[in-house]
Formats: C-alpha cells, structure tokens, sequence
C-alpha cells in the first residue's frame, strides 16, 4: 500500500515537477551562460554595481553579492524569482493532492483500512521533497563552472525554499477544511515572507528581519560572497519542524476534519444567496481580500523606494542607457518606473482569475455542482457568475495597485497611476481566458492553462531576451505588445486584439462546457 501511495503521488505531480525541474535548472544555466555577453568589462561591472546596489533595485531583487562573476550574477538575476517559483509550486501542489483529494472524498475508502492521514502525507511530502532534490541537482549543475560550492549554496538554498512552501502548506491543509483556505493561507505566509525580505533589503536598519524569512536566508547565505551555511542550516531547521508538526496535527484529526475551520465552528450566513452572480461574489470576496492586502502592501512599499532609482538612473544617462539596453524603457522617470512595475501585476493578477476558476472546477470534481445543476439555472449562468467574480477580482487588485504606488510617494499622479494599472489588464483578460476555455476542454489543466499568457508569456520574454530569440517568437508573448503606460500612450490595437482573444476563449470554453458532463 506504501508503494502505491507513493505511485499515485508521482503520477499526480509528474508533469508539474518536470517543468519546475526544467525551467528552474534552464533558467539558472542560460543567466550564468549570457554574464560574458552582459558584463564584457570593468566599466559593466561598475554600472552593474551601481544599478545593483540602489535601494529599490535592492528591494526588488536582493542585496547582491559576487557581482563579479557568473554565478553572483545568476543569483542575485534569478535568485528570487525562482525561488518564488519553487515556493509557490509546493503550496499548490501539496494542498491539492492532500486537502484537494481529501476533501473531494476519494481518501475516503483508502483511509478506511489500515492506512492513516499521517502516513499518506508523510509520503507525499516525501515525494515533493524528491523533487526539491531534482531541482537541487540542476541548478547546482547549471553554476558549476562558476564555482563548486557557491553552486552547491544556491541550489540547497532554492531546493530549501520549496521545501518551506511544501511544509508549510502540509501544516495549513490539516488545519483548514478547504482547499481553497488552506492554499490561500500558506500563499499568504509566501507573499509575507516576500515582503520581509523587501524590507529587509529596502530599510538598513531593517535587515534583521532576513532572519525570519526563507528568502531572507537564503540571501544571508551569500553563495558567491563569504558563502554562508548557517542560514541554510536554520532554514532547513524550521522546514523539518513544519514536517513535523503537520504529521501530528494529521494524526490527531478525523477522515476530511481540520483543527481550524471545520464545520458547524460559526454560525451560518445568508449575504449574497440570491443569484448565481452574487453566490460568486461571496465565495471571492476573502481572497479578493487577501489577494488586495498583498498587492496593496507590495506597491506601497516600491512607490516607498520609487524616487531612489529614478534619482539615480537621471543622473546617470550610461545606467539608463544600459537599462533600456535590458528592457527597462524610462525608468529614470516616475512614469517609465511606474510602467515597469506594472507588468508585474499581471502576474499575480492573472494566478487570481486562473485561482478562481480552478476553485469552480474543484467544487464541481467534489461533486457540489451537482444539485446546482439539476434546478432550473443553467449551467453557463453559474460559470458566467464565476467569470464576473474573477474578472472584477483582477479589476479590484489593479486599483489597490495603482493607488497604492501613488500614494507610497511615487511622484505619480493618481490619474497616471490607474492609467497605468489599466493598461496590463488585456494581459489578464488572456488568462481569463484561457482559464475559461479549460473549464471547457481540460477541466483537470485550469490553473496551469490559465496561468500560460501571464506567467507563460513573462518567462517568454525573459529567457528570450537573454539567450536573444528570434522576434517572431518573441511575439507570442502579450508583453511585447504591451506600450509602457503611463510613459507613453497605450497600444490600443493590441489591447483591443487581446481583449478580442480572450472574449473568444471565454465564448468557446462556455459553450464546450454546456456540451461536456459534469465531470468530463
């Protein structure tokens, strides 16, 4: 029966874990291969310094360390982007193959034998940590020429992140009786620990709370400095006890029970029961909450740091020469900062509507889509109600953004900040999209489906620039058809081009949802 646990684990997480595996250990391998081509000299590796040692560039990627060398460069370049894709993979995944599976109720009958709650997580886990091995194995052979042990410090730092994202939501899907709940939480603890670590770059005074982070840790370690284990050691510490404090809470609970949250702990509520449309609503409305909390607390604190990089990059024309070089048009201006930091809204934006309607897909796998579905509103009502609930969601984390880069001191007005804002939500109405034609056609693939134009097309356009793709794949991506608002004017053919794709995806996958079974 272990066997078969492990088995069925490995045939849930496989296709997942293989493109983690591939585009962690590629993008470490492609950014150490492209330093000579970037850094061709000591004036590079000067600018390369100055650009790296302000204080928002810091807050947003790390106080570097080795920036002489390839591996110190693919570090400080990769380091927390991918460690945020580690993460994140390892909250997802281990909340749908524990509370998912659980919840939906097909642990019902393996866990009436001999078999236990603690038991099959604890093989899971194992079985995500092997893949946390995998990625340790690439990445450390992506740096390898640049040095044996600041690679082997990264990698263990990277595989200790996903490792953390995996512990903590093993501990968050025994406490809460949903899935959703339980991946909304331990996401949150992730998105928190970002933030720490943003302060800690961002405020000198600050740095200490590098410790109480995994991010931080791993950036305390220095790879390619000093080369520190302690931090790592401490990581792996507080992974281990996540582990196992989340065995004994599975041990001390029934069959689909959680400590916190289960049914029949508060008292029923009425609000929002009358429509198909406003049931949505008031199943978004905590994570549009949660969601707007983080965007609002990550904009306030670049708009905090907004006038050191622009203070810097206009008084240095060769440095903002050098950024546009990479992608950054306008960045010594408040306007052509703020439109860069813009496109990163698309992506948490667009995981949001790609969440929401994974969420629809799950209560209709638990079979809670059933009875909805044999009164007398039709089936397309109640996923056009979750569409609208997903699409005002993206809408609500474009305001908090915007005002919140506003008024954190940006020196950007607040009609140039919702401009802005809006200019990146085509990009988000094309994982809309795509998340709705799933719903249609590959009901089991919403999330991954839904996140492709966003996440997809960021990763696109960034492996595309540094190993210099042709341009025509290139355009695949919706980025490049992004125009840097509020710097310049928006695109409106593209957006419109966009907006028309995604009305189209969502039409298609509405109507291949009507003609499929529940459940099909």
């Amino acid at each position: 029966m272990n066997g078969a646990i492990v088995r069925l684990t490995l045939r849930q997480v496989r296709r997942s874990a293989i493109v983690v595996v591939v585009v962690t250990g590629g993008m470490t391998a492609l950014v150490a291969g492209t330093y000579r081509s970037v850094v061709t000299g000591p004036p590079e590796r000067a600018q390369l310094a100055a650009i790296a040692g302000n204080r928002a560039i810091r807050t947003l990627f790390g106080t570097p360390s080795g920036l002489g060398d390839p591996g110190g460069f693919t570090v400080w370049r990769t380091g927390t982007v991918l460690a945020l894709i580690l993460g994140g993979w390892g909250v997802l995944v281990m909340t749908r193959i524990s509370r998912g599976e659980e919840q939906s109720g097909r642990w019902d009958l393996l866990l009436s034998g001999r078999t236990t709650v603690s038991g099959v997580l604890g093989r899971q886990v194992a079985v995500l940590l092997t893949v946390m091995a995998a990625v340790w194995v690439v990445v450390a052979a992506g740096l390898l020429t640049a040095g044996v042990r600041g690679a082997a410090l990264h990698a263990t730092g990277l595989a200790l992140v996903g490792a953390a994202g995996v512990a903590t939501a093993a501990g968050t899907a025994q406490l809460f009786a949903s899935r959703a709940a339980a991946t909304g939480v331990a996401a949150g603890l992730l998105g928190v620990g970002l933030l720490l670590r943003m302060v800690a770059d961002g405020f000198a005074g600050l740095a200490w709370l590098r410790w109480l982070t995994p991010l931080g840790l791993v950036e305390l370690s220095e790879p390619f400095g000093p080369g520190r284990w302690l931090p790592l050691l401490t990581l792996a510490v507080a992974d281990a006890t996540l582990i196992v404090l989340a065995g004994r809470a599975a041990r001390g609970r029934d069959v689909r029970g959680a400590r916190l949250g289960g049914p029949g702990r508060r008292r029923p509520s009425y609000a929002l029961l009358g429509s198909p449309a406003a049931f949505a609503l008031r199943r978004a409305r905590l994570p549009i909450v949660a969601w707007s909390l983080g965007m609002g607390a990550f904009y306030l604190l670049i708009g905090l740091v907004a006038g050191s990089v622009t203070d810097l990059l206009r008084d240095n024309p060769r440095l903002a020469e050098l950024a546009e070089q990479g992608g950054a048009t306008g960045l010594g201006t408040p306007a052509g900062y703020a439109a860069t930091l813009f496109v990163l809204l698309t992506m948490p934006a667009g995981g949001f509507v790609a969440s929401r309607l994974a969420a629809f897909i799950g209560d209709e796998v638990a079979g809670r889509h059933a009875l909805a579905c044999a009164g007398p509103v039709p089936r397309w009502r109640w996923l056009g109600a979750e569409m609208l609930a997903a699409g005002t969601g993206a809408l609500v984390l474009a305001l908090v953004a915007a005002v919140a880069l506003w008024a954190g001191g940006s020196r950007l007005g607040p009609a140039a900040a919702l401009a802005g804002a809006a200019n990146v939500l085509p990009v988000v109405a094309l994982s809309l999209g795509a998340a709705v034609l799933a719903v249609g056609v590959a009901p089991r693939a919403v999330a991954l489906l839904g996140a492709i134009p966003t996440i997809g097309g960021f990763l696109l356009v960034t492996l595309g620039e540094a190993v210099r793709m042709p341009g025509r794949l290139l355009t695949l991506s919706p980025y490049t058809h992004l125009a840097p608002v509020p710097a310049r004017s928006p695109d409106l053919p593209a957006a419109a081009v966009m907006i028309a794709f995604a009305v189209l995806a969502c039409t298609a996958g509405t109507v291949a949802y009507r003609r499929r079974d529940l459940g099909g």
